[in-house]
C-alpha cells in the first residue's frame, strides 16, 4: 500500500490554499476544539474517497470556502512494499515513478457540488492539473476511484478502518470474531482466490436464484395449466350438458315418451282383451245363473202353492180341529159338573168343611188369576211386537239407537248403523254371524271424517255405549273359509272389523276346529278365538241381519202366539169352573142342595158321560193332524223364505252384473275407439322420429339409463338449471391456452433440469473454490496471527489467535470467526470485548489489531491510517504506551489530538501540525504551522 507524502488543500473549508508536509511516519495534528483537525481528516478522506466524519460531507466544506471549485491534492510513493515483489502500487495504470500524483477536483454543478478524481505521474501541482485538458487526466467518479485506490493497496476493508469517526480508535477490539475474519482476510488474502470463489458462489447462486425463478415459474404455470384445466373441464362439461340438453329435449324425451306411449297403448291393449275374456265368461256364467235364477223361481214357486195348499189343509184342519172342541167342551163341562157336585154332596151335611173348601177354593182361583193374568200380558206383548213388524222390511231399532239418530240427523251427520249394512249370504251361517257382530249390531259408521269429533260428544252427552267409528276401508275380496266370505256389506268397515271377520275361520264343527291354529267358529256359533271357546247363539227371535232375520221374529212371535194361545185356553176353562165351584159352595151354605141338582139333571149327565170318550178322542186326532199340518206348513214355509231369499240375492246379483256389464261393454266401445285413435297418433309419431333413434338397443339403453320420460324431463329439467349458473367456462379459446401452456410447462420442466444439472456443476466448482478458498483462509489467518503476536511483543502484550473451524460448508464459513485473546503485564487472558480492559488497553488491543492489517510478510510497514484523539480519556502511563507501540510499528499515522498540557501526546510525532481557529470576522483560518522532530545527532552523524 501506498504512503502519503504531501497534502495540499485549495478552498477546502476555510483553508484557502495550504500545503502540508506528511513524510513521516507519524504526524500529530493538534489545535483546540474547533481549529479544524477533523476537517484535515476528512480532507484526506474525500481525497482517498472515503465517507466524512458524520454528519459530514464534503459539500458542506466546499460550501464554506464560497469558491465554485475546490482541490485536493496528496502526493503519494510509487514504490514497491515488499521485498518479495517489485509491484508498484498504481502499476496498473501504468504508473512506474516513486511518486504519484492523487487529486480531487471539487466544482459546482448547476445547484449541486460534483467531485471528480485523477491520478498522475509525478508531483504535479494543481496549476498543472487545471491547465490539462479533463480528457487526458482520466478523470473518474467515485467507483472508478475506489476500484484504483484498492487496486493499489487501499482495499475496502481498509477504507473502512481509515473511515473511524473521533473517539472510535478502539472499534476494531468491538468487532465480533467472525467480523475480525471477515475483515483480515479481505486485507491479506489472495484476491484472485477471494474473486474466484464469490465469483463461482456468485454464480451458484445466481444458477440458484435462476433455479428458483424457474421453479417458481414452472409452479406458477402448473398453477395456470391447472386452472386452465379445470377451466377446460368446465367448458367441456358445459358443452357436455348442451349436448345433453339438446339430445334430452329433440331425441331422448320425444322417443321415450313414445315409447312410454307405445307401452300404455299394449298394456290397454291386453287388458281390453282380458276385459272382453272376462265379459265373455261374465256372459257365460250370467247366462248359467240366468238358467238358475229360473230354476228358483220353478222351485220358489211349487214351494209357494206346496206352502199355500197345506196353509189351507191346516185352516180346515183347525177349523175341525175347533169344530170338535166346541163339540166336546159341553160335554165335558157337563162331565166336571157332575164331578163338582158329587164333591159338594160330601160337604153339604158339614158347614164347616163347606167353608174350608170355599176359602181353599179362593186360593185356587186368586193363583190360577193370576197365572191368566201373567199370561194374558205376555200375549198382548207378543202381539204388539208382532204388530211392530208389520210393513217393515228390517228389524226395528232399539231406543238409544233411535234417540242418537235424531240427534245426529239434526246435525245433518250423515251416518248408516252396521246392522243397516249386513247382508247374510248364506243361511247356513246366520247364526254364526249374529254371534259374533250382536255387541256390533248398533256402531255407527260415519260417512265423513270430518264430523268425528262432532259425533263424538253427541255420543257422549247422550252416554252411547256403542261404537262411533270413522269412514273406514272397502271391504276386500274375502277367503272362501272365512266368516268374512259369508257376509255382504253395503259400506265401508273399520280395518280392524274386517280383519277380525277375515282372520275368523268356518269350520263344520269343534272337532275340525281344534285341529286347525288360529279363530274359528262353527254354524251352531260355538267359536274360539285364544283366550277360549264359548257359545254366542242368538235367539232367532232376536236376530237383526236383512229380510230373513225379519221373518224368523216374525215366526217366532207368532209362534210364541200360538203357545200363549194354547196356555190360556185351559187356564180360563179351569178358572170358569174354579168360579162356578165358589158359586156352588156359597149356595150350599146359602140352603141350596147338589144332591138335589144332581138328581134334576141326571140324564143330562149321563148322556154326557157316554158321549165324552168319543168327543175327546175326536178332538185330540183333529188336533194332531192340526199340528201335523202346521208343522209342514212351517217347513214349507221356511223353504219358501229360503227360495225367495235365494232368488232375491241371486235376482240382485244379476241385475247388477247386468249394470256392470252393460257399463263394460259401453266402456269397452269407447276405450277401443280411443285405443285406436291413440294407435294412429302414436303411429305418426313413429313416423316422425329417425329410425336409429327407435332401434331395440337404443331404447333399452335410454330405458336403462332414464327409466321412463317423466326422469328424462326431469334430468332435462336439472340440466337447463345447471346451465342457468354462472359458473360455466364458456370461452372456446380455453382448450387451444391449455394446449399452448401445456407446451410451456414442457418445455420449462425441461429448462428446470438443465438450471438443475447446471446448478450441481456450479455446486461442485464451488466446492472447489471453497477448498481453495479455504486454503488461502488458513494461510491468512496463520500470518494475521503472527503478525498480532509480533506486534503484541513490541507493546509487551501477550497475543494469540485460535485458529477458527473450517469445513468445505458455507454454513460452517458463516459462522467461522477469528478469536484473540490478550494478556496485559501477566494479569491472564481476556478477549476482544469482553469489558475486562482499560481505556488504554482498548486502544492498543485495536491498534495491534489495526496494524497488523498494514503488516505484510517481511515485517515491514506499509500503509497508513487516520486516528482522531487516540489519547483521549487516557492518563500518561497510557498516554506512553500507545506512543511507544505507535513509534515501534513504523506505520504512518495522522493522529489528531487538542491542546493539552499533557505534552506526551506528541512525543511520538516527527511531525506536528497546529491549527488554529478562524477568527470571528476573517475570511479565511489561519495558516497551519508545521513543526518537524529534529533528528537525534547519532543519526544527524
Amino acid at each position: 500500500m501506498f504512503h502519503l507524502q504531501s497534502l495540499e488543500l485549495v478552498h477546502w473549508d476555510y483553508c484557502q490554499r495550504v500545503s502540508l508536509p506528511l513524510d513521516a511516519s507519524i504526524i500529530t495534528i493538534a489545535g483546540p476544539n474547533g481549529s479544524g483537525k477533523t476537517t484535515l481528516l476528512d480532507a484526506m478522506r474525500t481525497l482517498l474517497g472515503l465517507k466524512c466524519s458524520s454528519p459530514r460531507d464534503y459539500k458542506t466544506y466546499a460550501r464554506h470556502a464560497g469558491a465554485n471549485i475546490a482541490w485536493l491534492r496528496a502526493v503519494v510513493d510509487n514504490t514497491a512494499q515488499t521485498r518479495q515483489t517489485s509491484s508498484r502500487p498504481f502499476a496498473k495504470r501504468l504508473l512506474y515513478s516513486d511518486q504519484v500524483t492523487l487529486a480531487c477536483r471539487i466544482e459546482r454543478n448547476g445547484g449541486d457540488w460534483q467531485r471528480r478524481y485523477m491520478v498522475v505521474e509525478g508531483d504535479a501541482s494543481i496549476e498543472q492539473l487545471s491547465a490539462t485538458p479533463d480528457k487526458d487526466l482520466g478523470l473518474m467518479g467515485i467507483e472508478a476511484w475506489g476500484r484504483v485506490l484498492s487496486a493499489a493497496g487501499l482495499s475496502p476493508a481498509i477504507a473502512k478502518v481509515l473511515s473511524l469517526e473521533q473517539g472510535q480508535t478502539d472499534r476494531l477490539c468491538e468487532f465480533s470474531p467472525r467480523e475480525l475474519l471477515r475483515l483480515v482476510f479481505d486485507v491479506f488474502g489472495d484476491q484472485e482466490v477471494l474473486n474466484h470463489y464469490d465469483t463461482a458462489r456468485e454464480h451458484q447462486q445466481q444458477l440458484g436464484r435462476e433455479m428458483a425463478q424457474a421453479e417458481h415459474e414452472l409452479d406458477h404455470s402448473k398453477a395456470q395449466l391447472a386452472e386452465l384445466q379445470s377451466r377446460v373441464s368446465n367448458y367441456q362439461n358445459w358443452q357436455h350438458k348442451v349436448q345433453e340438453q339438446e339430445r334430452l329435449a329433440t331425441e331422448v324425451v320425444p322417443v321415450l315418451e313414445w315409447h312410454g306411449q307405445r307401452q300404455k297403448l299394449t298394456e290397454r291393449s291386453r287388458e281390453q282383451r282380458r276385459q272382453r275374456q272376462q265379459h265373455r265368461q261374465a256372459l257365460a256364467e250370467r247366462a248359467r245363473q240366468n238358467a238358475q235364477l229360473l230354476e228358483l223361481l220353478e222351485v220358489r214357486s211349487q214351494a209357494d202353492a206346496h206352502a199355500s195348499q197345506l196353509l189351507q189343509e191346516r185352516d180346515a184342519a183347525a177349523v175341525q180341529r175347533d169344530s170338535t172342541r166346541d163339540f166336546e167342551r159341553p160335554l165335558e163341562d157337563l162331565a166336571k159338573r157332575e164331578t163338582e157336585l158329587l164333591a159338594l154332596v160330601d160337604k153339604e151335611s158339614d158347614a164347616e168343611a163347606l167353608t174350608a173348601h170355599l176359602q181353599t177354593l179362593h186360593t185356587q182361583e186368586e193363583g190360577l188369576q193370576a197365572r191368566h193374568s201373567a199370561t194374558l200380558q205376555k200375549r198382548e206383548l207378543a202381539a204388539q211386537a208382532l204388530s211392530a213388524l208389520e210393513g217393515k222390511n228390517t228389524p226395528p231399532h232399539p231406543e238409544d239407537a233411535r234417540r242418537l239418530r235424531q240427534r245426529l240427523q239434526a246435525q245433518k251427520i250423515g251416518h248408516r248403523f252396521l246392522a243397516e249394512v249386513v247382508e247374510v249370504r248364506d243361511e247356513h251361517w246366520r247364526a254364526a254371524i249374529e254371534g259374533v257382530l250382536r255387541p256390533l249390531r248398533w256402531m255407527v259408521l260415519l260417512e265423513k271424517a270430518d264430523d268425528v269429533a262432532q259425533a263424538d260428544s253427541i255420543a257422549s252427552a247422550d252416554r252411547y255405549r256403542h261404537y262411533i267409528t270413522a269412514p273406514g276401508d272397502s271391504v276386500p275380496p274375502a277367503d272362501a273359509a272365512s266368516l268374512l266370505a259369508q257376509v255382504r256389506f253395503d259400506a265401508k268397515l273399520p280395518r280392524w272389523l274386517i280383519q277380525q271377520l277375515q282372520n275368523l275361520r268356518c269350520v263344520a264343527d269343534p272337532s275340525e276346529g281344534r285341529k286347525t291354529s288360529g279363530s274359528w267358529i262353527t254354524p251352531q256359533a260355538y267359536s274360539f278365538d285364544g283366550r277360549g271357546a264359548r257359545s254366542v247363539w242368538v235367539e232367532p227371535r232376536d236376530h237383526q241381519f236383512g229380510a230373513a232375520a225379519l221373518i224368523a221374529r216374525r215366526d217366532a212371535v207368532e209362534r210364541d202366539l200360538r203357545k200363549l194361545d194354547a196356555e190360556l185356553g185351559p187356564l180360563t176353562q179351569e178358572l170358569l169352573a174354579l168360579k162356578r165351584q165358589i158359586k156352588d159352595c156359597q149356595k150350599s151354605l146359602e140352603g141350596h142342595s147338589a144332591a138335589q141338582e144332581l138328581a134334576r139333571r141326571n140324564d143330562e149327565f149321563s148322556a154326557a158321560r157316554q158321549a165324552l170318550p168319543g168327543a175327546k178322542q175326536a178332538r185330540v186326532a183333529a188336533a194332531q193332524h192340526w199340528q201335523t199340518l202346521d208343522k209342514a206348513y212351517g217347513d214349507a214355509k221356511t223353504r219358501h223364505q229360503q227360495t225367495d231369499t235365494q232368488y232375491r240375492q241371486l235376482e240382485q246379483s244379476l241385475r247388477q252384473k247386468n249394470q256392470d256389464a252393460d257399463r263394460l261393454v259401453a266402456e269397452l266401445l269407447q276405450t277401443r275407439k280411443q285405443q285406436t285413435a291413440n294407435i294412429d297418433t302414436s303411429n305418426h309419431r313413429r313416423r316422425q322420429i329417425p329410425e336409429k333413434w327407435r332401434t331395440a338397443e337404443v331404447l333399452q339403453a335410454l330405458v336403462k339409463t332414464y327409466q321412463n320420460d317423466t326422469q328424462a324431463r326431469l334430468r332435462l329439467q336439472s340440466v337447463h338449471e345447471e346451465l342457468q349458473l354462472d359458473t360455466w367456462e364458456k370461452d372456446a379459446t380455453v382448450e387451444e391456452r391449455y394446449r399452448r401452456m401445456e407446451v410451456l410447462v414442457r418445455e420449462q420442466g425441461y429448462s428446470l433440469g438443465d438450471h438443475q444439472a447446471k446448478n450441481a456443476q456450479a455446486g461442485i466448482a464451488v466446492h472447489n473454490a471453497r477448498e481453495s478458498y479455504i486454503e488461502v483462509l488458513r494461510s491468512t489467518v496463520r500470518r494475521y496471527r503472527k503478525n498480532i503476536q509480533e506486534l503484541g511483543e513490541l507493546a509487551g502484550v501477550a497475543v494469540n489467535a485460535d485458529l477458527p473451524v473450517l469445513e468445505n460448508e458455507d454454513a460452517v464459513l458463516a459462522q467461522a470467526g477469528l478469536k484473540v485473546h490478550f494478556n496485559f503485564d501477566g494479569k491472564g487472558s481476556i478477549g476482544l470485548n469482553d469489558g475486562e480492559a482499560s481505556g488504554g488497553q482498548q486502544v492498543i488491543k485495536s491498534l495491534i489489531l489495526l496494524v497488523a492489517l498494514l503488516k505484510d510478510d517481511e515485517t515491514a510497514s506499509g500503509g497508513f491510517v487516520f486516528i482522531d484523539e487516540p489519547f483521549a480519556h487516557l492518563d500518561v502511563r497510557n498516554i506512553q504506551l500507545v506512543g511507544h507501540f505507535l513509534r515501534s510499528t513504523q506505520a504512518q499515522y495522522v493522529l489528531t489530538t487538542p491542546i493539552t498540557h499533557n505534552l506526551e501526546v506528541f512525543e511520538p510525532a516527527e511531525i506536528t501540525l497546529i491549527t488554529s481557529k478562524k477568527p470571528k470576522n476573517a475570511r479565511w483560518a489561519p495558516p497551519i504551522a508545521v513543526a518537524k522532530r529534529r533528528p537525534p545527532l547519532d543519526k544527524a552523524a
